[in-house]
């Protein structure tokens, strides 16, 4: 098809073209590799089978917005089938090869087909873009931005849509040149029927548009290439590799060398965050659709998860000759990515995570910069130095003693480690039931179920100390490590079989940090503890008429997968459950995460607690039940402003309301 000229030109702009993607694509790779340490290659083929998985089913782009992805997976499928298509286009073009008839119908079919899908999805999604939903691809006056956002993104879109729309639509112009010059093809019926008006035309002529079209597919991919290590569109790459190296436990923090000397800790500057999260900037599509799931940014704060990687990423861009080299990025991230309020407005509710399609993990940018801040800066927000000078002191944020800290069994038969020094069932208080009266009575519920269910139970009493959750999200990883350590020595001589907690941040802590420091424990919440006695019929409860809505805790829910325990157990103690419109994997944040609890909520036009408040009222229960005492704490808040308020319980105390004798 091209003449011997034609040939050599396109071999020499292939050359240009290769050399300057492969620059940019080894820069790339270079400044990945800048970042810090951290093991993700283990189980490796199971990893790479799974993001292969996930890639080809398109998983993690349909949990959220149907269409667009639909219209995604148009696109999507269509370039993976277009590597073969341009392959095919490439070979007509040097070899006297007419793909056509016999066995190239199919190919020619699936061809024709896909490119009319793809056409379809991108100029849908451009369309959405700037026309239909341009606010989703906004921020809030508050967010902190990279200079070069704003302009940015949308240049970019454009370029990369005009690349996909021009390059598939000259070869589906080239393929209708062609026909037309035969008889239609019925198994490229796109093509055919764009031939028809062709036909009018001489032989001459369609051999040029032919030509030109073909040069217009193949050559606008030699145009693009040398812009693809610094586009959005490199994620069709950089996505599989992202999915293939996230967390297995998602929330679950590393552990720093506290020891180690000249250490930095956390992140200053983007050469102190580790490779997952440089390749987390580069993987980013700028789809936002963690800002959308942020209940930080949901109530107008200057948090947005999407902006610090988008900042992330064009830093990277504008510094990527230089940083490549080796060379100290000019700036810290709190100049571009974050400011004071985005970094503590985080909540570290996981929703960025969950919702990301391919496999970013903002929430831990987020912290590695407050590791910094507390660790290497000393700057944190005063009220959380309260907190930890009471848990460093006390072993708890209340800072109350820690002879204190059974007083809230006063009267019931609790035994502890002095007595059971191996029961088969430890149940871990946590702070909040130890000191905070509303939540004590949760604490007092659990006695109750415990005592009734006939299990070998204790608990530690004065031996029972944080687990360090709220230090550790505050970045305080001294702090952290001094309690872990401690607990996990206590732990470790009791040796239960089964521990059970009341809050969703100790079963964390405990099941999934703990092993960093020789804590190996099967933990297990307290609602999934209960619907287990349940099931067994080691405990029968009366039967209920209330309505009660569940309010998903963060961090039993996102965190650690459990979303049906707490419901089994509210409906076999008789109630009827119902879900608010957020909730499971998308259930919205109480606002108590991220050691928010401890300081004033930053800046905004709502508190999260109101907003999720208002949802669960919204669905007509009479009851909020609870599976975290912070979560009833931050509901409690709104309570206490509302005319009409509604009961706020956990599922122990509902379960211990019905308890048969």
């Amino acid at each position: 098809m091209l003449t011997l000229p034609e040939k050599i030109l396109f071999l020499l702009l292939a050359a240009g073209s290769l050399y300057y993607a492969y620059t940019g694509f080894r820069r790339v790779y270079l400044a990945v590799r800048r970042g810090g340490p951290e093991d993700r290659f283990d189980r490796l083929p199971e990893r790479l089978g799974r993001a292969l998985w996930l890639t080809l089913t398109q998983q993690t782009v349909f949990k959220r917005r149907p269409l667009v992805s639909l219209l995604h997976a148009f696109v999507f499928y269509g370039f993976v089938y277009y590597l073969l298509v341009n392959l095919v286009d490439l070979l007509e073009g040097y070899l006297p090869l007419e793909a056509q008839g016999g066995l190239w119908n199919p190919f020619n079919l699936v061809a024709d087909l896909l490119t009319a899908l793809i056409l379809v999805g991108i100029l849908g999604l451009m369309l959405r873009r700037y026309l239909l939903a341009p606010r989703d691809f906004t921020w809030n006056p508050r967010v902190p931005l990279h200079e070069g956002v704003r302009a940015g993104i949308p240049r970019d879109s454009a370029l990369v849509g005009a690349f996909i729309t021009f390059h598939v639509g000259s070869r589906l112009l080239s393929k209708a040149a062609g026909l037309a010059q035969a008889d239609p093809d019925p198994f490229q019926p796109v093509a055919s029927l764009l031939a028809a008006p062709l036909a009018a035309l001489t032989p001459e002529a369609l051999g040029v548009l032919e030509h030109l079209f073909w040069w217009g597919a193949l050559g606008s991919i030699l145009l693009f290439l040398p812009y693809f290590p610094r586009s959005k569109h490199i994620h069709l790459f950089l996505a599989p590799v992202n999915l293939a190296f996230r967390k297995e436990v998602p929330g679950a923090l590393l552990p720093l060398d506290l020891e180690a000397e000249e250490a930095r800790f956390g992140a200053e500057k983007l050469e102190d965050l580790s490779w997952k999260r440089l390749l987390d900037a580069y993987a980013c599509i700028m789809c936002n659709r963690c800002q959308e799931a942020c209940p930080a940014y949901a109530t107008g704060k200057a948090l947005s998860p999407a902006a610090i990687l988008i900042s992330e990423r064009y830093e990277l861009n504008g510094i990527l000759k230089d940083f490549a080299q080796g060379k100290e990025s000019p700036r810290p991230l709190m100049d571009f990515a974050l400011n004071e309020e985005a970094l503590w407005a985080c909540t570290t509710c996981l929703a960025c995570v969950e919702v990301c399609p391919v496999g970013n993990e903002p929430m831990l940018h987020i912290l590695d910069v407050r590791r910094a801040k507390v660790l290497m800066e000393g700057e944190f927000p005063a009220q959380l130095g309260n907190a930890f000078r009471g848990m460093e002191r006390s072993g708890n944020p209340w800072g109350l003693g820690q002879d204190k800290r059974l007083a809230w069994a006063e009267g019931l038969p609790v035994p502890t480690v002095e007595e059971k020094p191996h029961p088969e069932v430890l149940y871990w208080v946590g702070c909040a039931p130890s000191y905070d009266p509303r939540a004590q009575r949760i604490a007092r519920s659990m006695v109750e179920i415990l005592n009734a269910s006939g299990v070998d139970w204790a608990v530690l009493g004065t031996r029972e100390k944080c687990t360090g959750d709220a230090a550790r999200r505050a970045g305080n990883e001294y702090l952290f490590f001094q309690l872990a350590t401690e607990n996990v020595e206590t732990l470790n001589a009791v040796a239960p079989k089964t521990i059970v907690t009341t809050c969703p941040h100790c079963l964390h802590t405990l099941k999934n940090e703990y092993k960093d420091f020789g804590g190996q424990y099967r933990v297990v919440h307290h609602t999934e503890f209960l619907a287990e006695l349940l099931r067994k019929g080691q405990i029968r409860v009366e039967e209920g008429t209330r309505k009660a809505v569940f309010h998903d805790p963060c961090y039993l829910g996102r965190h650690n997968g459990v979303y049906e325990a707490p419901r089994e157990a509210l409906r076999a103690a008789g109630l009827e459950v119902v879900d608010p419109p957020r909730s499971r994997e998308r259930s919205f944040c109480c606002g108590a995460g991220g050691a928010q609890f401890w300081k004033e909520e930053e800046p905004g036009a709502m508190r999260v607690s109101e907003n999720r408040y208002r949802e669960l009222k919204a669905t007509g229960a009479e009851v909020i039940a609870t599976g975290c005492p912070f979560c009833m704490a931050m509901m409690n808040v709104e309570v206490a402003q509302d005319e009409k308020p509604l009961e706020v319980l956990d599922v122990a105390e509902l379960v211990a309301r019905g308890l048969k004798a």
